[in-house]
């Protein structure tokens, strides 16, 4: 097992994903206090051969906040009680979101506003119109 299978198109070498645990501030009573439960996963996505340079610029468009400047993407998870759920929640994290960026995404149809919604922004400025010219025929009157 030297890839992480994301797809047919996608493998990621274990080598390139660091996993890091801590103490998690998650379920656990006083089991939080002692065990280093939370999982941290670490990747590179500027020197890694795994993805393309297009899914790469949608990555850290998509994903910037949690990519650091050094290119890492940083995913965490304290979710569980223990190491193994938490770092199989951070690897299922990173699979969602390398087939998110995977999926290609459907062209915008252009559309035109219907003839009611056109009517009624007519109406609405004209009614507007209506209401500022009544508030300066009232501000001409001279008192005499």
């Amino acid at each position: 097992m030297s890839d992480f299978v994301i797809n047919d198109q996608i493998r990621i070498p274990w080598s390139e994903l660091t996993l890091t645990y801590s103490r998690s501030r998650g379920p656990g009573g006083q089991n939080v206090n002692k065990v280093n439960s939370k999982a941290s996963l670490r990747w590179n996505i500027t020197t890694t051969d795994a993805i393309s340079e297009h899914l790469k610029y949608r990555l850290t468009k998509r994903w910037g906040n949690r990519i650091t400047t050094g290119g890492d993407l940083m995913l965490h998870s304290d979710t569980h009680r223990d190491q193994r759920a938490n770092s199989d929640a951070c690897l299922q994290k990173l699979r969602e979101i390398l087939l998110d960026i995977s999926r290609p995404r459907k062209p915008r149809i252009a559309t035109k506003p219907s003839r009611g919604a056109i009517e009624r922004r007519i109406e609405s400025k004209r009614q507007q119109s209506q209401r500022k010219s009544t508030r300066r025929q009232s501000r001409r009157i001279d008192p005499e």
